[in-house]
């Protein structure tokens, strides 16, 4: 009996020792690589990283900021990113040519209109947007009705303020807070009215890092969740962090258009039709995919 409990003993403690050497997994930093647009959907994101609200979840989480939407898809597709802040849109067509990405999140964007002098006697209106995006949709969508439209295409958001300011666009969808840089500018900035239940911006990660970082992804939900919490009590400092991490002129922070963020969300399979209807009469693409698809909604608890 004593020679088993010293050999019980003895085991015990080389268990131990091999604990100490190898640390808990749950002690593991985990890591996410995701791309943002220069918009007021990102402010959670650069909160909690900025406020060390993924630092306090064992998360570390590099934020790329892309002013054309085509770099970052290109950057998503290729893998450099594990997710990004992109639009329903691009998502469609991303999934329908076989990219596997699915929406964890909607986000909350403000899309105003600028232009040069004001369009409300106008028919005819020459608008900057980009292709398959949510530009063109909400273009069509608040303006299709009222206007007759000359479309072009311009994927940079730097390029269409440029060519708004010399008169060469009527009308263009500038996300806030870039739309309020260009009323200082000199630029008519409005919001026009929009029924939609969800705007078309969204959080989307690749089908490999749902596989493959399903823990890191559920935190960083987490922390964005926090961040819209602290947000929505004080919007201040979310305009200031816009601004600054933007590279901003400190005199738009209170020009800035901010939406009420949401809590983790998921757009309803209604609103992904109604965008799927949209591709197929504009862009002429018939697309058939089912919600499952689309949409992972398991890290919204």
């Amino acid at each position: 009996m004593k020679k088993c409990l010293i050999a019980l003993l003895l085991l015990l403690l080389i268990a131990a020792a091999g604990c100490q050497d190898n640390p808990s997994k749950t002690a593991e930093t985990l890591s996410l690589r995701v791309g943002v647009m220069p918009a007021v959907d990102s402010a959670p994101i650069f909160y909690a990283d900025l406020k060390g609200l993924f630092a306090e979840l064992d998360l570390v989480v590099t934020v790329e900021v892309y002013t054309n939407a085509m770099d970052r898809q290109s950057a998503l597709i290729s893998g450099g990113l594990d997710g990004a802040m992109t639009d329903v849109i691009a998502l469609v067509n991303n999934v329908d040519n076989g990219f596997d990405i699915r929406i964890t999140t909607s986000t909350d964007g403000v899309f105003p209109f600028l232009m040069k002098e004001d369009i409300t006697a106008e028919t005819e209106l020459k608008t900057g947007v980009m292709e398959v995006s949510v530009t063109n949709y909400l273009t069509d969508r608040i303006l299709g009705e009222r206007y007759q439209l000359e479309k072009i295409y311009i994927n940079e958001i730097p390029a269409r303020l440029e060519m708004l300011s010399q008169g060469k666009l009527d009308v263009a969808i500038i996300p806030e807070p870039m739309a309020s840089q260009g009323e200082l500018n000199g630029l008519v900035k409005q919001l026009l009215p929009n029924d939609d239940a969800f705007s078309p911006e969204v959080m989307v990660f690749t089908g490999q890092a749902i596989q493959t970082k399903r823990l890191a992804i559920e935190r960083f939900h987490q922390a964005y969740n926090q961040a819209v919490t602290a947000i929505n009590s004080d919007d201040q400092i979310a305009r200031e962090i816009l601004v600054s991490t933007l590279k901003l002129d400190n005199r738009v922070t209170d020009k800035i258009i901010l939406p009420e963020y949401h809590q983790a969300r998921v757009p309803d399979a209604a609103y992904l039709e109604q965008i799927m209807n949209w591709n197929e009469q504009v862009l002429g693409k018939k697309t058939n995919l089912s919600y499952d698809l689309l949409v992972d909604s398991s890290f919204l608890d």
